[in-house]
């Protein structure tokens, strides 16, 4: 499999040679998706605190702390921005303090199978609005920096399949079987 960061690299080498690079001001589209991407950020970190202040499975608190880390990096990237281009930040949640997972009582606290799926439909949602905003927009920085959010997001999310699969907590929708065909015969 590819390294997402090195198709990231190329991907936005390609970008950059299309256009001069003229920083033109934000248009109302690329403003308001670096506000509502600052603002998603900001709820999936305190989700993430959660996880790490409630799990006790050394792998997944490690993949908890690399999405931390990741998602502080686009929090502050996005935030130089917003505040370059004169863009007001949202309100966001206090960080969470840290605590001992097993002090916490069980019903008072979700599971890791809770915790991944969740995590990892922000994931997901954050990789799609990475898209959608990074084709929308017209500057270069803009649009490079949503293409290397996404990618960070999409490469969080295959580490957190991973996980899930191997512990059992991944979420599968049922197969589709179209009307009238076996579910083991392949229509050519």
């Amino acid at each position: 499999m590819p390294n997402v960061g090195s198709m990231f690299q190329n991907a936005a080498s390609i970008i950059e040679s299309l256009t001069d690079n003229h920083k033109n001001p934000l248009h109302i589209g690329e403003a308001m998706a670096c506000w509502t991407y600052y603002s998603f950020v900001a709820s999936a970190i305190m989700h993430v605190e959660v996880g790490l202040n409630t799990t006790s499975d050394s792998k997944l608190k490690k993949l908890f702390e690399d999405s931390y880390k990741v998602m502080k990096s686009h929090q502050k990237e996005v935030s130089e921005l917003m505040r370059q281009e004169g863009i007001p930040l949202s309100n966001t949640p206090e960080d969470k303090p840290e605590s001992d997972p097993n002090a916490i009582p069980l019903g008072a606290k979700f599971t890791d199978d809770e915790l991944t799926n969740t995590i990892n439909i922000n994931f997901v949602i954050a990789a799609n609005m990475c898209s959608a905003s990074a084709s929308e927009s017209l500057r270069t920085d803009v649009a490079t920096m949503f293409l290397k959010s996404q990618t960070d997001k999409l490469s969080l999310a295959l580490k957190m399949k991973e996980l899930m699969q191997t512990k059992g907590w991944l979420k599968v929708p049922p197969f589709y079987h179209p009307p009238g065909g076996s579910p083991t015969e392949s229509k050519s």
